[in-house]
């Protein structure tokens, strides 16, 4: 069993428009994140997971998830959204999510793509 308090999770900023705190254990199976979104993240183009599937609770407001090709995701607070590894999508809304990821997220992982 383990705490990670809130003063131990590590804050990160993916955009001005995306950022939040990351919450990690001490092994890479899983991690919890809680993201803010204020707009389109990224701003341009798509971002991909290589390696991590995607587990996004919506805690507050809502907002779409659009993925390559065009899929449109509807969301709002309650909701849950999976992402599986390697799909290919942008965020747009105003909202916050809690984001299990397994196996943990790392940054060199989270790609951009066009």
């Amino acid at each position: 069993m383990r705490l990670v308090k809130q003063s131990e999770a590590e804050k990160f900023a993916n955009s001005d428009k995306c950022f939040g705190q990351n919450y990690l254990l001490d092994e890479s199976a899983m991690n919890l994140a809680v993201i803010k979104v204020t707009g389109r993240y990224p701003e341009e183009n798509l971002v991909a997971n290589e390696i991590s599937k995607e587990m996004c609770y919506v805690l507050s407001g809502g907002g779409k998830i659009v993925k390559k090709g065009g899929e449109t995701l509807e969301f709002k607070k309650g909701d849950m959204v999976f992402v599986d590894k390697g799909e290919a999508y942008y965020w747009d809304g105003d909202f916050e999510i809690a984001t299990i990821c397994a196996p943990a997220w790392a940054a060199e992982q989270h790609k951009e793509v066009k």
